[in-house]
């Protein structure tokens, strides 16, 4: 996970394009915030709309979301598709048209459940469907424009640029009708805005650069296990998958311990997710410029503050343990605040080094191995919610006790962050990556059926 990982890519590939600017990167940043603007509607509003409004199982709506979260799966062929174009725009583009159509195709079926149940389940998991292939395409090619055109030493400031996203509700007061319209004019404003924000920004490779670059004919699953043979890479899935439970584990229980163990109101709740989002912020636009602008030697190295997020993290989660026994008297708020700034800063972090590792190995493979690691982190977040809230009723059910049962699962999460921590410090202190031949030899053990023409392509 060093700063300065090597690359080996092609003479073609180096020469092609120049770094982006500030601007180029503002305007990406864009393009997640519309990205996430649809995303928010789909999966907050409506889900609120269902439960609240329309009186449905609060399960309908995590099923729903929970088939977004498995259509991920197929990241690394999105990105696959991204290399083998050398492109990344058309399916960022093509994404976010499906994004917005599955975002609108959603609200017209939570406005026909009131109608035909039946009807809008089935027209709301078309719209779902469609929700998760668009953001898992222009989300996965985002991130591989960013680690392709972004210099080194902006990466951990424009990982921040586009982790961050706003969406503004205007559904009150609530009728269907308002939440079509709502939903018909977001979901059009997003597209048009990540359109005129993408377009222009990647450029072109030149003809010189087009015909010096030899045809990759290798298929995707060869591709992919080319890169499953990359040490880096391999560890840093691993890294992903554990460091995203962790982090994701405390979304569904964090409202409810302050609930049973202090006596929040639900209002009051409420409000704490409010404090750990201002830490978040905070903790990212820390590592932004630490890791950015301010950078200097270790202290400024992506690889150190994702070891230090995740240590943090653990940290702050195992002083949640000490407030589940102590109680009213511990400052929950300010622990929460906490938490906030240090998964911000194992956030941000761990973003800019996925966009640094992304160019480490062979050249030419940066979407395919955004696409490996979007569909782990995608997939631990969608399991990690629902993991830590059964592990708290199973802990419960085991131990009598709600107190005990909060504190297990927050130890447990701490504990994925500390061995997430020392996955990151596995990863920076492996040496340079293996040159292509080797990676295409283990590959090919590994009984891949790679042609002599297909290792020649290389």
């Amino acid at each position: 996970m060093e700063q300065t990982a090597p690359s080996i890519r092609s003479p073609a590939s180096a020469a092609r394009r120049p770094d982006l600017g500030w601007l180029g990167i503002i305007r990406l940043g864009l393009v997640q915030t519309a990205l996430g603007a649809i995303f928010v509607l789909t999966t907050s509003t409506l889900n609120r709309v269902m439960v609240v409004e329309l009186a449905l199982p609060a399960i309908l709506p995590g099923l729903l979301v929970g088939l977004h979260y498995a259509l991920q799966i197929l990241r690394p062929r999105w990105g696959f598709g991204a290399d083998k174009g050398q492109r990344a725009t058309p399916w960022i583009i093509g994404g976010m048209a499906l994004l917005a159509a599955g975002g609108f195709v959603a609200a017209l079926a939570t406005a026909l459940m009131a109608s035909n149940l039946v009807e809008g389940i089935a027209l709301a998991a078309a719209g779902f469907v469609l929700i998760g292939i668009g953001a898992g395409a222009a989300g996965t090619s985002l991130l591989v424009l960013l680690a392709k055109r972004v210099a080194p030493e902006r990466r951990a400031p424009a990982a921040t640029m586009v982790w961050l996203g706003i969406a503004g509700h205007f559904l009150d007061p609530f009728s269907n009708e308002r939440m079509i319209t709502v939903a018909a004019v977001l979901c059009s404003v997003a597209f048009m805005v990540s359109v005129l924000a993408v377009i222009g920004v990647e450029g072109v490779p030149d003809a010189m650069t087009l015909r010096d670059r030899p045809a990759d004919e290798m298929p995707f699953r060869a591709a992919l296990a080319e890169i499953w043979a990359e040490p880096k890479a391999r560890l840093f899935s691993l890294f992903i998958i554990i460091s995203m439970l962790a982090y994701s584990g405390q979304d569904l229980i964090l409202e409810p311990f302050a609930g049973i163990v202090f006596g929040y109101t639900p209002g009051g709740s409420t409000k704490l997710s409010g404090i750990q989002n201002s830490g978040v912020l905070i903790g990212m636009i820390f590592v932004a410029f630490i890791a950015g602008p301010l950078a200097r030697g270790r202290f400024g190295s992506l690889a150190f503050w994702t070891m230090a997020g995740c240590v943090l993290s653990a940290t702050v989660l195992l002083a949640l343990v000490v407030a589940s026994n102590i109680g009213p008297a511990w400052p929950l708020r300010a622990n929460v605040f906490a938490l906030g700034i240090a998964n911000g800063i194992y956030a941000a972090s761990a973003i800019g080094s996925m966009m640094l590792l992304a160019s480490s190995g062979r050249g030419e493979r940066e979407g395919t191995r955004m696409g490996l690691w979007g569909a782990g982190q995608a997939l631990a977040m969608g399991a990690g919610g629902l993991i830590g809230a059964g592990a708290v009723d199973v802990a419960k059910w085991l131990s009598g006790s709600p107190f005990l049962a909060y504190a297990s699962v927050f130890t447990g999460e701490a504990v994925l962050f500390l061995v997430a921590a020392w996955l990151a410090g596995r990863i920076a202190a492996l040496g340079p990556d293996s040159p292509p031949q080797t990676a295409l030899s283990l590959a090919q053990s590994q009984g891949l059926g790679l042609t002599q023409n297909q290792e020649q392509s290389t």
